[in-house]
């Protein structure tokens, strides 16, 4: 089941290694990234599996050109700090779908 909305106003956490490590592994850019986070339709779900240290969370939306990303982040001194981003794989896109209805 999605949980809510980010924080607001929304602000983001980029250092040069975390901008460039999304574009290096998925050719994300992290500015697709900022993108996706305030297009809605959203889901965000907590990510329980990877969430030992801090809370994590996926986001799937969708970029301005209608990419759809499969994102994972953590809020920060209420700021998001995308910690990977990807396309959804069908598996997600499916999941997607079916929360934003």
């Amino acid at each position: 089941m999605p949980i809510s909305r980010t924080p607001k106003p929304l602000e983001f956490d980029w250092d040069t290694h975390n901008q460039n490590k999304n574009w290096i592994k998925h050719k994300v850019d992290y500015k697709e990234c900022e993108q996706a986070f305030k297009n809605t339709p959203q889901s965000i779900f907590v990510d329980k599996l990877h969430s030992l240290s801090e809370k994590r969370y996926t986001l799937l939306s969708f970029t301005d050109n209608y990419r759809y990303l499969f994102i994972i982040f953590t809020i920060r001194f209420r700021k998001v700090r995308v910690i990977s981003a990807r396309d959804q794989g069908k598996k997600e896109r499916r999941l997607y779908e079916k929360s934003t209805k």
